[in-house]
């Protein structure tokens, strides 16, 4: 069981997230926004981050949900039995419907990609939360346990808000938002954006269930496209589909499998 060492106006963090750019990028975020935060340790999975919480006894933890291994959820569950947990802030790709009801509790969760202004109204109710924390001790166990709670009755399929693609020597995290299409290659699947064309390793198969189908279809074996990036529509003389996207330039093969998609269009 833990017991918190931390005075009333410094507080400590753990960030367990399994991609290593963004546990990087959210550390160097909260250097900037909330300096006297001290973060002391990171974790890439579930497993980890429950030994540094053991050895470290943050006050905080910022935590992925979807982790290999021990993922954020199931974490959560043990932390309840912690006499007083760290308070949780997940860090999420669900979108606002499924965690809107998030707001009033004691923990928070933030969408990825992170940005500044989300982050400064988490700092702000952690820090609230975290001094009633030191009145009522109970608060951590409590909303932890109501919080698991909205997640199972609430949680919609999680999809896709960006994707890790490389472009020659750097990776990029690229917003599926910013995406215009992906085309599979030989041994590899071809992001294109308006101005950048990234490289990632997922096949389309695989890529087709993690993207939200309400903005990508496929309409290829080896293609996928953003449905508000296409301008029309239309057969050439053989008979064979194709769709025209809005930036005037790109011109994709409808095959006949899935030409049935445009139908009502």
């Amino acid at each position: 069981m833990l017991n918190n060492p931390s005075s009333p106006d410094k507080y400590t963090a753990i960030i367990v997230d399994d991609e290593p750019v963004l546990r990087y990028s959210l550390d160097q975020l909260l250097s900037e926004l909330w300096p006297e935060l001290e973060i002391v340790g990171h974790g890439a999975n579930g497993k980890e981050a429950l030994k540094l919480i053991n050895e470290q006894v943050p006050d905080l933890l910022f935590l992925d949900i979807r982790m290999p291994g021990l993922d954020g959820i199931s974490l959560a569950k043990q932390l309840v039995n912690y006499e007083s947990p760290p308070l949780i802030v997940f860090t999420t790709a669900y979108d606002q419907y499924a965690v809107e009801a998030f707001e009033s509790e004691a923990v928070d969760y933030i969408l990825k990609p992170i940005n500044e202004a989300r982050m400064l109204k988490t700092i702000e109710v952690v820090k609230r939360r975290l001094s009633q924390r030191n009145i009522d001790s109970e608060i951590g166990a409590e909303t932890v346990s109501r919080l698991l709670g909205q997640l199972n009755s609430m949680i919609k399929p999680e999809y896709l808000t960006w994707v890790k693609a490389s472009k020659k020597d750097n990776i990029h995290l690229v917003s599926t938002g910013d995406i215009l299409y992906f085309q599979a290659e030989d041994k590899y699947t071809s992001v294109f954006t308006q101005s950048d064309e990234y490289i990632i390793r997922t096949p389309i198969k695989d890529l087709k269930t993690q993207l939200n189908p309400q903005y990508f279809w496929q309409i290829h074996r080896g293609t996928l496209v953003r449905l508000d990036q296409i301008d029309k529509v239309k057969r050439d003389l053989t008979g064979r589909m194709f769709v025209y996207l809005k930036n005037g330039k790109d011109k994709l093969a409808v095959s006949r499998s899935f030409q049935g998609l445009f139908k009502q269009m």
